[in-house]
């Protein structure tokens, strides 16, 4: 039988159908019952153990069905069976592809004998992780929730905080072999009805073989594929997603991964935390400020050093000067060598705290950058004042709300200071502007990326 081809009457062709589809899986679980009708009518349930829930399989359908009274045998006999024995969350099918497809979902599969088609039980389950804390996106005040990688459960956190008929859902499979789940959230009225169209041209007109996580669709979705800045935010917070959905963006929930994209996206979307919206006015401008100096601190220091050191040192105060000058006397490599080979460090040792386990990562991290740090100066490799504007650096870059911007700033960095040590000052000022003139060429779905945003938060509101 083609997968393409519709179920028949007999159970043993089917489940031999559904068996040669799935190649004989192992996980694959088939239980066979008699059905309560006059006389008994043979019947087959199929599904993959360890992606549908026993729990559900057992309450929901093993139970209803041996205990349930006799059904008469008439033509209409499965209606009866589904509506009076059966839960209520269940649907039909007919082909043998759509049977296979609900078993890959976790679902389970009713075969009957003498009818042409199969009942799809939604028994969706098997071990989960449970709604935690962020683990990349902190906050001291604020909800302490965050996604986990159940697609319902991720809807289901945005549907509590936004109790309105207007909250609109749409679902798409996306990948030919992994057939992922993909929803898109949007506040109908709110929404910029040119950007849903572009989102879901996208999307329906995407030939991905396999998406496992919302990167993927990050990358259909780019008006840009080639460029250094993130042009489409990701959070793992309900409440971030919320606030967005009010300003008229669009949420995209791919089924797998706790991480929500956010769009369209502006460059100062990167800037904002969740937590700006809990504290007063004033606090939050303060605190908005000192991440766009921090940024700009984490993009330009070891330029501006490299450059002073290099090429500008009439900008240096006399005495400053002369107590940089001595602290690098006797250091053998020039201002840019320097630089780089404590930056290069540092990103190694922040790497390294990464991916090692927690309870050591964090240790590892800070006693490695303190010892590299102090050593490296004794040794006579770099000056004291590369440490200090190396640190600067990285504490600055740790401020923003933003993983993606912040691996962003660290590439142009490497950028600005060979620029900047090569053609001085006037490279950095030349790279700059060349910088922001892509940004103000960047698009996110049509949207200028340094806009404002959207219409609802030009309005007034807050992402």
């Amino acid at each position: 039988m083609n997968l393409q081809d519709s179920l028949a009457g007999s159970l043993k062709q089917n489940k031999q159908a559904i068996t040669n589809a799935l190649h004989t899986m192992q996980d694959l679980s088939f239980h066979s019952l008699l059905l309560p009708s006059q006389p008994a009518v043979e019947g087959c349930l199929i599904r993959l153990k360890g992606i549908s829930d026993d729990t559900k399989v057992t309450e929901k359908v093993l139970h209803p069905l041996l205990y349930a009274n006799e059904l008469p045998l008439k033509k209409d006999f499965l209606k009866k069976l589904t509506q009076r024995v059966l839960a209520s969350d269940l649907s039909a099918g007919s082909t043998c592809k759509e049977a296979v497809q609900a078993i890959l979902e976790g679902h389970t599969v009713l075969l009957i004998e003498g009818y042409s088609g199969f009942i799809d039980l939604e028994t969706t389950g098997g071990a989960r992780r449970a709604v935690e804390e962020p683990s990349s996106q902190m906050v001291i005040r604020g909800p302490k929730e965050s996604f986990n990688e159940t697609l319902r459960t991720n809807t289901a956190l945005i549907r509590r905080r936004l109790k309105t008929p207007d909250l609109k859902l749409e679902e798409y499979v996306i990948g030919e072999v992994s057939s992922t789940k993909v929803n898109l959230m949007y506040i109908e009225g709110k929404v910029s009805p040119e950007t849903l169209r572009l989102v879901k041209e996208r999307l329906t007109s995407n030939e991905s073989k396999i998406v496992l996580e919302s990167g993927y669709i990050e990358r259909i979705l780019q008006d840009h594929q080639v460029t250094l800045f993130p042009t489409m935010n990701n959070t793992e917070r309900p409440d971030e997603v919320v606030s967005s959905l009010i300003a008229g963006r669009i949420a995209l929930l791919v089924d797998g991964t706790p991480f929500v994209l956010l769009c369209p996206t502006s460059f100062k979307h990167y800037f904002y935390s969740p937590e700006d919206q809990y504290q007063s006015k004033m606090a939050g401008k303060l605190i908005l400020f000192l991440r766009y100096a921090a940024f700009f601190l984490s993009v330009f220091a070891p330029s501006i050093y490299i450059g002073m050191i290099t090429h500008h040192q009439a900008l240096i105060p006399t005495s400053l000067l002369i107590s940089l000058y001595s602290q690098r006397e006797g250091v053998p490599f020039p201002a840019l060598i320097e630089v780089l080979i404590m930056e290069v460090t540092f990103e190694i040792l922040r790497e390294a705290g990464v991916r090692l386990p927690r309870a050591i990562g964090q240790a590892v991290s800070i006693v490695g950058a303190l010892v590299i740090g102090q050593t490296t100066v004794q040794a006579g490799l770099v000056s004291t004042a590369v440490v200090i504007v190396v640190s600067i650096t990285a504490i600055s870059s740790f401020t923003l709300p933003n993983y993606s911007l912040a691996i962003t700033a660290r590439m142009v960095r490497f950028i600005l200071m060979f620029v900047t040590y090569f053609l001085g000052y006037y490279g950095l000022m030349l790279a700059t502007i060349m910088f922001m003139g892509h940004l103000y060429h960047l698009t996110t779905l049509g949207t200028p990326y340094m806009s404002k945003g959207t219409q609802a938060e030009k309005g007034g509101g807050n992402s």
